[in-house]
């Protein structure tokens, strides 16, 4: 406490002015202008954020001389949290306590208080000129109590600090809630502990979101700050330097935690001045200009923001490597120090330790570099043991520099990681305990390159490396009974692959080379290859990984854009595959890899469309290549097939062939047998005052909700309805139109909310079947505008349009693949351009990836010719992109 600047004239002068309010308005403002240029020219954070803590003390200090006046030494005015470490970062919260000295405050509180006011004047004035302090007001005994019920109080208290006022008070305060009367050290530790896997829960478990929280999220200042506190409450140690003094940290774990935390300061200092508030999220709106800031430039902005992601998701990794060794060792040195150990051997090097595997002394990785990969191999093959001990984890830190090319190519060494993808168990476990500690960036020198790396996109929203490892999880979780419900198709395919383990490995090395500045499946292979033959893999299995890596996104770009109702789109798929057994491998690599992706990509469409082309193309190669199905046999095959269903229905063969004659033979192809005798059943049962039908079964074959329209053709038909849908808010995923022989239409929408969930509520399906009837019915002369709120995050990534025009290998359409900006009302005005330009519209598959459409659409002109004059192909893209945009 500085007193004689709280006496300052200068303050004096202002409160007793008139004009006080703008002036300290005025003031204020001057200071965070100054701390800002300060910032600008490089002064640190960390000064920075103790400079606003003392002006900020300086004014407390003047307003409430001013308002308590002879009052005020009956008091006590404490600075608690951040403010109380002296961390106040530009619109950091000012957490303020103000202590009442019970004998002063009347009796049982009911009497007024003399001060009363003069606190109400003083607090009234912070929030006038902009300060909103977060205070409480409280005696001792409630603070005692408030401390005794919450573990967040008494964290806030161990971080007070008198700014003015009664000192008896203050002294008298810490007295009464040191550990020697309420929350111990163990019971603190307890307690905090709970409290941090509840706030990684929040964040998922995971410090590699695509807009993390700097503060809260894993990894965060949140995390230094709980190792303070903890050593606080046990030692009452007065900051992170003593971590040293009482030998909690090396002086490089020292060095690596400040310089963390001087990172993440100078983040959130450049956040709050960037947005003019107290912001601690990583938003996508700030990362461009937060890249720029901190000197990451390149002609490609993208990859300056992504090199400027990578250094702050190592940073946090890192501290949470750090925050997970500092608060076991503290369990272990401290809380369980006189507690008798249970020692139990385990072999020369390692011995279990309270269930925790240590190494017998500190040069067991010096004398047996080996040791590095076998101790998560003995972790994984004893089921007893719960993680490594805090000592273990330092060596096994200061001993990376053992792998190096002679450890990699150790045959010994490849033999050690291969039983580690082999064991029954735990082998996520022990990956992503190896990835914390450095071990499989040391051991794979290509997944070290992506550690960190995010992409910037809406697409992949997390860290390569975390992708990849969720990947692995996702194939081990097929592996077991527990999780079959989650996917029973993967879990029986699962039980009759050979070698589980490759597909590990494929999972492993699928995006290692992603940022390389090639084709990342492509380099991926050959890294695949190279590990493969490094590991004594056979040349047979090799060969069937690379692949596996190579055409990892074959599947996917399958059954998402091509037309897998077309037995040449299957077969020609079946024939790239050559095999069950590398369909089986390349299914369960491609539901593992969509469903890490993204927590909002996988949804019932992609696993009913996924799990189709599978069963499709297991049937091709049942039936063998050499005898490709035919069109004519698909089409008799589906007929067949619809008609027994109706017959069972009660449908007559008269009703239902009048249905059919109406329809051709490209209907057949393109439907389901159910989605047929739907069809049939509703159009049979069809009146002309029922026109238009709008019909809508909320599960279909596909895992999607479908809509049916039919009616007569009219202008902007597909327009009007994918309109109606998008103001709705639905995602169409698929969209098939016929055109009856006598001017009727038959369209179909598979659609799901945008949230992926279906459509289960029967209020939400009559809406949607009303309005889209009602647009129908009174169409205008121009198509709906979508009147949807377009998200925050798309002006960040925009996508260039992008219009490619491909043949139909049997020459029935053109194929139009659109990319573009995902926007409210996108399929609606392409489908005005098609009208336009008099171009029809046979089936469209719609697929969406973050902020981009890639969208394919069947047409033909008004003859039903494809488009093979390059006059129309060029007038209908202008079309396009005068209603869609360039991005």
């Amino acid at each position: 406490m500085k007193t004689a600047d709280l006496n300052s004239p200068r303050y004096d002068d202002i409160l007793s002015s008139a004009e006080r309010i703008r002036s300290l308005r005025e003031h204020i403002q001057q200071n965070n202008a100054e701390l800002t240029e300060r910032f600008h020219a490089g002064i640190p954070a960390a000064e920075l954020i103790r400079a606003r803590s003392d002006f900020i003390d300086e004014l407390l200090g003047a307003c409430w001389n001013h308002f308590l006046g002879s009052d005020a030494e009956q008091l006590a005015l404490i600075a608690v949290g951040g403010y109380g470490r002296r961390e106040l970062h530009p619109y950091s919260d000012i957490d303020v306590l103000i202590l009442l000295d019970f004998h002063h405050s009347g009796a049982n509180r009911a009497e007024e208080p003399p001060y009363r006011q003069g606190l109400a004047d003083f607090f009234n004035l912070l929030w006038d000129i902009g300060l909103k302090p977060a205070h409480s007001v409280r005696t001792i005994e409630e603070c005692v109590e408030q401390s005794r019920q919450d573990v967040t109080v008494i964290t806030n208290l161990m971080e007070s600090r008198l700014l003015h006022g009664s000192s008896a008070l203050f002294k008298e305060l810490w007295a009464r809630i040191g550990p020697e009367h309420l929350w111990s050290s163990r019971e603190f530790f307890e307690a905090k502990m709970a409290e941090q896997a509840a706030r990684y829960a929040k964040y998922h478990d995971t410090a590699y979101n695509l807009e993390p929280n700097i503060k809260e999220g894993p990894g965060g200042l949140r995390d230094i700050q709980i190792i303070g506190w903890i050593i606080k409450r046990h030692y009452n140690a007065s900051n992170l330097n003593d971590l040293l003094l009482h030998g909690w940290l090396t002086e490089a774990e020292h060095g690596e935690l400040m310089q963390a935390q001087h990172f993440l300061w100078q983040l959130r200092f450049a956040l709050h001045t960037l947005t003019g508030r107290c912001e601690d999220r990583l938003l996508f709106e700030y990362q461009k200009e937060l890249a720029l800031q901190f000197g990451y430039q390149d002609p490609d902005v993208n990859q300056a923001v992504e090199q400027f992601m990578q250094r702050y998701f190592r940073t946090v990794m890192g501290l949470e490597r750090l925050n997970e060794m500092l608060l076991q060792l503290f369990k272990e040195a401290a809380l369980h120090r006189d507690e008798d150990a249970v020692i139990l051997p385990i072999n020369r090097n390692f011995q279990a330790v309270n269930n925790y595997i240590e190494a017998l002394h500190p040069n067991v990785f010096r004398e047996q570099p080996l040791a590095l990969l076998q101790i998560f191999l003995l972790l994984q093959q004893n089921a007893s043991l719960l993680g490594i001990r805090a000592a273990t984890i330092r060596l096994i830190r200061q001993h990376l520099y053992l792998i190096d090319e002679n450890f990699r190519n150790d045959p010994e060494a490849c033999r050690l990681f291969m039983e580690i993808l082999r064991q029954p168990g735990g082998i996520t476990h022990q990956l992503r305990r190896m990835n914390r500690y450095g071990i499989l960036a040391a051991y794979l020198p290509a997944f070290g390159r992506v550690v960190g790396r995010m992409q910037y996109d809406l697409f992949h929203v997390y860290t390569v490396d975390e992708h990849t490892l969720f990947v692995v999880r996702n194939l081990r979780r097929f592996a077991l009974e527990k999780h079959r419900a989650e996917h029973p198709l993967c879990n029986e395919i699962f039980q009759i692959i050979e070698r589980p383990e490759l597909l590990y490995i494929a999972g492993l090395m699928h995006d290692i080379a992603k940022g390389s500045g090639g084709d990342h499946s492509v380099i991926g292979a050959d890294i695949a290859e190279g590990f493969c033959q490094r590991h004594g893999i056979s040349r047979r299995d090799t060969d069937l990984v690379k692949w596996l890596v190579q055409n990892h996104l074959l599947m996917s770009m399958t059954a998402q854009r091509k037309d897998i109702s077309d037995p040449d789109v299957i077969h020609e798929f079946a024939t790239a595959i050559g095999n069950q057994d590398t369909l089986n491998y390349l299914y369960l690599l491609t539901v593992a890899d969509i469903r890490a992706t993204n927590p909002n990509l996988w949804n019932s469409w992609k696993d009913a469309l996924l799990k189709e082309l599978y069963l499709t193309t297991r049937w091709t190669f049942r039936r063998g290549l050499t005898k490709p199905l035919e069109q004519e046999e698909k089409i008799n095959a589906v007929k067949a097939e619809s008609l027994a269903l109706l017959r069972r229905l009660g449908i007559s063969d008269r009703t239902i062939e009048k249905v059919w004659q109406m329809v051709n033979d490209e209907y057949f192809l393109r439907y389901l047998a159910e989605e047929i005798a739907w069809h049939t059943v509703a159009i049979s049962a069809c009146k002309p005052g029922d026109l238009p039908l709008v019909l809508l079964r909320p599960v279909s074959q596909r895992g999607s909700a479908e809509i049916f329209l039919y009616a007569k053709d009219q202008d902007f038909i597909f327009a009007y309805s994918t309109a109606v849908l998008d103001q709705l808010g639905l995602t169409v995923f698929d969209a098939k139109i016929i055109t009856s022989a006598d001017g009727y239409v038959l369209n179909s929408y598979h659609v799901l909310e945008q949230t992926g969930e279906p459509i289960n509520d029967h209020l939400r399906q009559a809406q949607i079947c009303s309005r889209l009837r009602a647009c129908l019915l009174q169409p205008s002369c121009t198509p709906l505008r979508v009147h949807r709120r377009e998200p925050r995050e798309i002006k960040h990534f925009t996508v260039p349009t992008q219009i490619y025009f491909h043949d139909d290998p049997q020459n029935r359409y053109s194929i139009l693949e659109l990319v573009a900006t995902d926007r409210p009302g996108l399929l609606s005005k392409v489908g005005q351009a098609f009208r336009e330009c008099d171009v029809r519209l046979y089936n469209a598959k719609i697929s969406t990836i973050g902020s981009r459409a890639e969208d394919i659409f069947y047409i033909t002109d008004h003859r039903d010719h494809p488009l093979n004059s390059e006059l129309q192909k060029r007038q209908l893209s202008e079309a396009i992109i005068a209603l869609v945009g360039t991005n």
